[in-house]
């Protein structure tokens, strides 16, 4: 049978949106791969009586529960001390994790604050997650029927390292089976339409499973499958994950971890070639996504963000005479600003964006949304590609930098 868990996070600052949940996401994430059946995510503010009542009613259904939050020296920090009193436990001072807590502020040669103590005492019989990152031990209670409560700070760079190294062994032996997943990133086509594309699979799916996700101008498809091992379970994913390349083609970008832009430099080095941006309506997004890549100084010359007419004509050689025949939207200009990028820069290839993000300015000529992309490729000349997207203005900003991107990759895929 699977075990089902519930993810609890504590603190009044989540209720209140001070801070994100990211938390939960991760574990989330990380007790898939472990087969682990998230029932329930529950926020709950710093109140005893609220968090008592909490614990009884993650227990109700999950085997695991793990809390993350409430474990620090001030007097609002209850996790620990509620845990203590649901399960009927007293608190007992922990020398070892005294003596982490005294080293560490040694280490910033401070001294202890006096609330830090609490932060030894731990429910008397559970496991000690020790805590190489902050001052907050975390803990593993574990109760007669079978059920466990899981304790880890709420700092996220204190929780996840602590989840990985100490509750993940744990919770291994709470599980039968493993969840593998391999995610094939798509751009090009919508999800209506590789939904239609993959329905038969889709239909008849069971194990492995498919579910598509809808993001930002992007389709990313998760193929999963559960068995007694990893190995296991990749080798039911690998003909449905065929049968997806077949369909789909070039439309998928890359897997898992894998970035447009981040496929973008690479075919850039492959085919050893540099690249120039010139953007208009975009400024300066798209650049900064492909810097954001470990490596990009390899193929990224510079990147210009020329907003006016005059910064085109200046910087990138723009005609005036094609600004005034076509305007500063236009295919015509477009096509001068990534050449003209990649002759300022002495790149091999220069892509430009300029467009109409809106709200305003737009004509029933050229819409809120229009936008060009011209690539300019040494020895290939110009191409240059019209969209029309939708959205506020930051939403066709960003889509016009996933569409210059997908563009951009598909014509160096060409190249090989």
């Amino acid at each position: 049978m699977n075990t089902t868990a519930e993810i609890l996070a504590v603190g009044t600052e989540l209720l209140l949106g001070d801070i994100v949940n990211t938390n939960a996401q991760f574990i989330s994430r990380e007790l898939a791969k472990l087969g682990i059946n998230v029932y329930r995510h529950t926020v709950v503010g710093d109140n005893p009586a609220r968090l008592k009542a909490a614990y009884a009613r993650a227990f109700e259904k999950a085997d695991v529960v793990i809390a993350t939050g409430g474990l620090g020296p001030t007097g609002d920090d209850i996790t620990k001390e509620i845990a203590a009193e649901y399960f009927g436990l007293p608190l007992v001072f922990h020398e070892e994790s005294w003596n982490a807590i005294q080293a560490r502020f040694a280490g910033m040669r401070a001294g202890v604050p006096s609330a830090n103590r609490k932060q030894a005492l731990i429910p008397e019989g559970c496991t000690v997650f020790p805590n190489a990152n902050g001052t907050a031990p975390g803990a593993c209670i574990e109760s007669g029927d079978g059920k466990a409560l899981l304790l880890l700070p709420g700092p996220p760079n204190e929780m996840e390292p602590m989840f990985l190294e100490y509750a993940v062994p744990f919770l291994c032996t709470k599980s039968s089976s493993v969840f593998v997943s391999r995610t094939l990133k798509t751009c090009g086509v919508g999800e209506s339409r590789a939904e239609e594309i993959l329905k038969d699979i889709i239909a008849a799916q069971s194990n492995p499973t498919v579910a598509p996700y809808a993001k930002m101008s992007e389709v990313w498809l998760r193929v999963t499958a559960s068995a007694p091992d990893g190995q296991t379970a990749r080798a039911l994913i690998a003909p449905v994950a065929a049968a997806i390349y077949d369909r789909l083609g070039e439309n998928i970008y890359g897997e898992d971890d894998d970035s447009l832009e981040g496929i973008v430099i690479k075919r850039l080095r492959e085919n050893n070639l540099t690249l120039a941006p010139a953007e208009s309506c975009t400024g300066g997004l798209l650049s900064a996504a492909l810097v954001n890549v470990p490596g990009a100084s390899e193929v990224f010359k510079e990147g210009l963000v020329t907003y006016s007419n005059e910064a085109k004509i200046k910087s990138l050689g723009v005609r005036e005479a094609t600004l005034s025949a076509h305007g500063a939207v236009s295919e015509q200009t477009a096509a001068e600003m990534a050449e003209g990028a990649a002759r300022s820069a002495g790149a091999s290839v220069g892509v430009s964006t300029t467009g109409i993000a809106g709200p305003g300015g737009g004509t029933p000529e050229k819409p809120v949304g229009l936008v060009y992309v011209g690539l300019y490729v040494k020895d290939r000349g110009v191409t240059v590609k019209e969209l029309r997207l939708t959205g506020d203005r930051q939403r066709i900003r960003h889509r016009a930098v996933i569409s210059a991107l997908d563009f951009l990759r598909r014509e160096l895929f060409i190249l090989n």
